[in-house]
């Protein structure tokens, strides 16, 4: 696995691309800091830039880079959560100002996952995750079903869990600075 980190985290070092198993489904992943990085994926998944994507973080430290005010309620839903669980916030700061949705918030979900944790680690922020498929098509739930056209267009595709079956894709629960909590996905 370290192999793998290396690797994944020279590409992303340099500007690039990446396919990764994530702690649910394989996604597309690059620096989220780097606004060239993130138009390479809106373009590879023929998706629109108001339609924002989240970014995987390894911890606290990483969050508060991020979110300057982070509702309690979030805290509480991150400690009771038993299964990835993706929270929008508000006002987000030290990322790609196009992977800031219209309403001036941003997905972010605390990962578990090996690989994952320390690649995050390695490249000290937060790692962009959007799922595997062209927009519009269904979400591959294994590496099997992604599309060739998705394989091609990154920079490298890791080599790890490529037999595996994908987990389910996150819940996602939008919290606002006014404290309203919706839920998007369960």
């Amino acid at each position: 696995m370290q192999e793998e980190i290396l690797k994944a985290y020279e590409v992303l070092k340099e500007g690039g691309i990446i396919l990764y198993p994530t702690d649910t489904v394989w996604g597309i992943g690059c620096d989220a800091t780097n606004a060239e990085a993130v138009a390479k994926i809106y373009k590879l998944k023929q998706r629109q830039e108001s339609k924002s994507m989240i970014v995987l973080m390894n911890g606290e430290k990483m969050i508060y880079n991020v979110f300057k005010e982070i509702p309690e309620v979030a805290w509480e839903i991150l400690d009771i959560s038993d299964k990835p669980t993706t929270l929008i916030l508000d006002n987000p700061r030290n990322v790609a100002a196009n992977l800031i949705a219209e309403d001036k918030s941003l997905g972010m979900r605390l990962v578990k996952d090996p690989f994952c944790f320390k690649l995050l680690e390695r490249l000290k922020k937060p790692l962009v995750s959007t799922s595997a498929n062209i927009s519009g098509k269904p979400t591959p739930l294994t590496y099997k079903e992604i599309s060739s056209e998705i394989i091609k267009g990154v920079d490298y595709v890791v080599n790890l869990q490529r037999e595996s079956p994908a987990g389910k894709p996150s819940s996602i629960i939008k919290i606002g600075n006014n404290l309203q909590v919706k839920i998007i996905r369960k």
